[in-house]
């Protein structure tokens, strides 16, 4: 029997659900699972799990957005937490700026409160945009609009007001991630390469079969060098398929991606430099 492909598997599972939502009046919890998949370009919910369709079963696997809520407020971070949580996010929180500069880089999107004990909120936003290119939400509690310039200037890709409802939390959230997560063709599911191992479909990364972690812009421009493994890549394609804009041509913003890379990977031979052309993928 032909295996369906995914495309297929999604459209029937849309269709038992609308016919159970037809028939009960309820939202099934595959219907809203992949409702929040199709929507806004890319798959802001999603974990291994399989469902029972017709005779038989298929799994989707979708990628999780790690989203840390930086808030003193015990409360309220427990709710965000948890409210994110069942929405399908991974979502984890830190009470201080100093363990917000810890963690940023491990995150795929920081929600800022600027009101912190420890350090100025403000900074902090500074320091992680100087250290990582992870979106950011900042959260004034003011919600003046100088609360709101300054964030934006301090490096927050969005801004949101203390009360906020959790409809526009995640509205906002996916309007920054289509915004900033990059839309890369990947032509193949996994991609192996002597012992790195590269799961395009969740994002992961291993080297000798053990889990690497990296940030979104690192899995991001280790793909394209894998992507074309045969070929030099010149830094203006770096920066134009990665980064998607110019300004990191001035900086040392590939050196940086590169060299954090190259330590992840257990050796600098995995990225090899071409001078004055750009980086290929090498061997450990």
């Amino acid at each position: 029997m032909t295996k369906p492909d995914s495309s297929t598997l999604i459209n029937a599972a849309i269709g038992v659900s609308v016919k159970h939502w037809q028939n009960t009046g309820k939202k099934s919890g595959i219907y809203k699972r992949l409702s929040l998949f199709i929507c806004g370009n890319g798959a802001f919910v999603g974990w291994k799990k399989g469902y029972s369709l017709s005779r038989g079963k298929f799994t989707l696997e979708e990628y999780v957005i790690r989203t840390l809520v930086v808030e003193h407020d015990v409360n309220l971070s427990k709710t965000t937490v948890s409210n994110l949580r069942r929405n399908g996010y991974d979502a984890d929180s830190v009470g201080t700026g100093k363990a917000a500069l810890d963690e940023a880089e491990n995150a795929d999107l920081v929600l800022l409160a600027l009101d912190l004990p420890d350090l100025d909120g403000l900074e902090v936003c500074r320091q992680i945009r100087a250290i990582c290119d992870t979106p950011i939400i900042s959260v004034t509690d003011g919600g003046t609009e100088l609360d709101r310039v300054l964030g934006l200037q301090a490096g927050s890709d969005d801004c949101i007001n203390k009360p906020y409802g959790l409809r526009e939390l995640i509205a906002r959230i996916e309007a920054v991630m289509r915004r900033t997560r990059p839309k890369p063709a990947f032509q193949g599911s996994v991609i192996c390469h002597g012992q790195l191992y590269l799961d395009c479909a969740g994002r992961k990364v291993r080297v000798s079969g053990k889990d690497v972690k990296v940030t979104r812009k690192e899995f991001d421009l280790l793909y394209l060098l894998l992507s074309q493994r045969e070929k030099v890549v010149s830094r203006e394609q770096l920066m134009t398929r990665v980064w998607g804009n110019e300004w990191a041509k001035n900086g040392r913003t590939i050196d940086t991606h590169v060299s954090s890379l190259r330590s992840k990977l257990g050796a600098s031979s995995w990225i090899t430099t071409v001078h004055g052309v750009g980086y290929r993928i090498g061997h450990e």
